[in-house]
C-alpha cells in the first residue's frame, strides 16, 4: 500500500490487498478532512477474471478493547454481506484512539460486478473488506461462495478511514460515522422526500380498513369473559384466512391475543383510540375500549400477570389434508409468550418481566394521554409493588419468573430488558409521586449503564429465542470471540435509549442524556441512509433487526 498520512500511521500498522488475477491496482489516497482519508483502488482488466475472493486487510496499530460491526461473523467462512450495508462501518477503539473503516457507498450505488463484504476478526486484530459472491446460512448469517467474475474493463474499490482521538468521539464512537453518512447521503435523500413523501394518513386508513373491514372476520376477535365483553385483533393471520383465498382456512398459530413486547393488542388499541377520536368513529373507538377491557381482565398472581389469552386448537382432516383450527373462545385459557428458553407451550410459559412492564407502561400512557381510568393506575401499582421485590442487589430485574414459585429462572437476569421496567417505574413515579418507584428505577438504569451500554451487550428474548437460534444458549452473556461482540438485538437498544431519556427527564443528570445519545446512535448504525441498487424497494430509513439477521 502507498504510504498513509502520518496521523494514520499512528493507528494503522499495515494495509495489504490481493491482486485481481495477476493485475495490480492503481492506488489513490486523498485527505478529505481532519482525521479522514479516502482510499481507492482501480483495476484495469484486459480480459475477464474469475476469482472467488478478493480482500484488503487492515491491521490496526493498537489492540482495541471495543469492536463494532453491523453483523457477526462467528466462523472463518462467514462474512458481512453487502445486504446489511445500511450504515456500513467497522469500528475499533481503546481509551486513547479509534479507527472506523467505511466502504465507499458511491461506488456501490452504480452497481458492482461482484458483491462487497466486510469481516472483523477481532481475535487477530484484522479489519477486512472485500469482494465475493455470498450465500445465506442459518437465520441469517452469510458465507463466501464460489463464482465471482470480473468483466473486462475497470473495477473500482474504495473506502474511507476515520481516526478518533477526541475524548467525546471515543465515548461515543458512533456519532462521527453517523454524521458522515447523514451529510454525504442521508440528508439529501430525506430532503427529496425519502422514505415517504407527504402525509402518512393514507397508510393508516388502509391499515384500519384492512383490519376492521376487508379481513375483519379473521382479524377481529370479540367474546365474553364472564359478564364482560372484550375484544382485540388476533395474534397472527395468514394467506389462507384471506377473504379471497379459494381453499380452506389453515391457521398458522394457535388462535390467541397477546399483550407482550412483540405483539401488543393494547398498543394497537391506543393507536386505534387516537385514530377513532380524530375521525369521530364511535365503532372503532368501542373496539379500542374492548381491548383495554381485555387487558384489565387479565388475572394476576401475586401482582404478576399473563401475557396472552388463547383458545384450544384441533386438527381437522378434510379430503386427506390436515387443517389447524380453533375450538372457539369458549375454550380460552391464559398463558404467556412461547418465545422463551423453556417451553413452546404457552400454557406452561413463565411470566416474562419485560412483557409485563411493557403492558403496564402502555396502561399508564393510556391513563395519562387518553382517559383517566383509575383501574389502569390500580392495576399497574399492584404489579409495580410485586416487581420491586424481584430487583437484585446490582439493580437488575430478572428475565422470567417460574409460573408456580414466581422465582427468577436461568436466563437474562442481568440484561437490558431491565430498561423497560425503568421506563415503567419512572412513569408510575411521575403519576403517583411515590419515591420507591423512582429510586428503584434509577438503581436499575445505573446497572444497565455500568454493565450493558459500554460493551454493547444488547441481549433480549428476540436475540436468542425468536427465528434466529444461532448461539442459543451457549452465547448468552458471552461475546462471540472472533468478533469481540455480543449477539445483539435492536429491541433492547431502543428500550435502553428510551429509559435513559426518561431518567434524564426525571433527574436532569446529563450523564443519562449522554449515554442515551450513544445508545440511540448505536441503533442508528443499523438504519439505511442510502438506496442500495440491489434492494428493489425504497429502503431509505429502514432499520435492521439484529446482528445475526438479514
Amino acid at each position: 500500500m502507498k504510504k498513509l498520512p502520518k496521523e494514520f500511521q499512528e493507528v494503522i500498522h499495515s494495509i495489504k490487498f490481493d491482486r485481481l488475477g495477476s493485475i495490480k491496482p492503481q492506488q489513490e489516497i486523498k485527505n478529505i478532512d481532519r482525521g479522514l482519508i479516502y482510499v481507492r483502488l482501480i483495476f484495469d482488466l484486459s480480459a475477464e477474471i474469475k476469482q472467488d475472493d478478493w480482500q484488503l486487510t487492515i491491521q490496526p496499530a493498537f489492540i482495541p478493547d471495543f469492536n463494532w460491526a453491523p453483523h457477526i461473523t462467528p466462523g472463518e467462512k462467514n462474512i458481512i454481506d453487502q445486504h446489511v450495508f445500511r450504515s456500513p462501518a467497522m469500528i475499533v477503539t481503546d481509551n486513547k484512539q479509534g479507527l472506523a473503516v467505511i466502504p465507499d457507498i458511491n461506488i456501490m450505488k452504480n452497481g458492482t460486478s461482484t458483491r462487497w463484504y466486510m469481516d472483523m476478526i477481532a481475535s487477530e486484530n484484522k479489519l477486512i473488506i472485500g469482494m465475493s459472491e455470498t450465500l445465506v446460512s442459518g437465520h441469517v448469517i452469510y458465507e463466501r461462495k464460489e463464482g465471482a467474475v470480473y468483466p473486462k474493463g475497470r473495477v473500482e474499490f474504495g473506502f474511507y478511514l476515520m481516526k478518533y482521538t477526541d475524548k467525546g468521539d471515543l465515548e461515543n464512537p458512533f456519532r462521527r460515522p453517523l454524521k458522515f453518512f447523514w451529510t454525504n447521503w442521508g440528508k439529501r435523500l430525506f430532503e427529496e422526500g425519502n422514505p415517504v413523501k407527504g402525509d402518512l394518513e393514507p397508510y393508516v386508513d388502509y391499515t384500519y380498513n384492512w383490519a376492521f373491514n376487508t379481513w375483519k372476520d379473521a382479524v377481529w376477535q370479540e367474546f365474553m369473559l364472564g359478564d364482560k365483553k372484550v375484544g382485540a385483533p388476533v395474534f397472527i393471520v395468514n394467506t389462507t384466512q384471506s377473504p379471497n383465498y379459494p381453499g380452506r382456512i389453515n391457521e398458522r398459530e394457535f388462535r390467541s391475543i397477546w399483550n407482550q413486547a412483540w405483539f401488543s393488542s393494547l398498543r394497537s388499541a391506543s393507536g386505534l383510540y387516537r385514530y377513532a377520536r380524530r375521525k369521530g368513529d364511535k365503532e372503532l373507538l368501542n373496539k379500542a375500549l374492548l381491548s383495554k377491557e381485555l387487558a384489565l381482565a387479565t388475572p394476576m398472581k401475586e401482582g404478576f400477570f399473563y401475557g396472552l389469552i388463547g383458545t384450544e386448537m384441533e386438527t381437522v382432516e378434510t379430503e386427506g389434508k390436515q387443517y389447524n383450527r380453533s375450538k372457539g373462545w369458549d375454550t380460552y385459557y391464559w398463558g404467556n409468550s412461547n418465545r422463551n428458553p423453556y417451553t413452546w407451550d404457552a400454557r406452561k410459559s413463565p411470566f416474562h418481566i419485560l412483557d409485563m412492564s411493557w403492558t403496564a407502561t402502555l396502561m399508564l400512557r393510556w391513563y395519562e394521554e387518553l382517559e383517566k381510568d383509575e383501574r389502569l393506575l390500580e392495576y399497574t401499582r399492584k404489579y409495580a409493588d410485586a416487581l420491586l421485590k424481584k430487583q437484585d442487589a446490582k439493580g437488575f430485574f430478572p428475565g422470567w419468573l417460574d409460573l408456580e414459585t414466581l422465582e427468577p429462572m436461568e436466563y437474562l437476569n442481568d440484561s437490558p430488558e431491565t430498561s423497560m421496567s425503568v421506563t415503567f417505574l419512572l412513569k408510575l413515579y411521575e403519576l403517583t409521586k411515590i419515591e420507591k418507584y423512582r429510586s428503584s428505577a434509577l438503581r436499575a438504569i445505573d446497572a444497565v449503564c455500568k454493565e450493558i451500554v459500554p460493551v454493547g451487550r444488547w441481549e433480549d428474548f428476540e436475540t436468542y429465542w425468536s427465528c434466529c437460534r444461532l448461539g442459543t444458549p451457549e452465547w448468552v452473556g458471552k461475546k462471540v470471540e472472533r468478533n469481540n461482540m455480543y449477539k445483539q438485538c435492536n429491541f433492547s437498544i431502543f428500550w435502553t435509549a428510551e429509559a435513559l431519556l426518561e431518567s434524564y427527564r426525571i433527574t436532569k443528570n446529563k450523564e443519562y442524556l449522554k449515554l442515551g445519545q450513544r445508545t440511540l446512535d448505536e441503533m442508528l448504525m443499523t438504519q439505511t441512509v442510502w438506496q442500495p441498487p440491489y434492494i428493489y424497494v425504497n429502503a431509505v430509513g429502514g432499520f435492521g433487526v439484529m446482528n445475526a439477521d438479514g
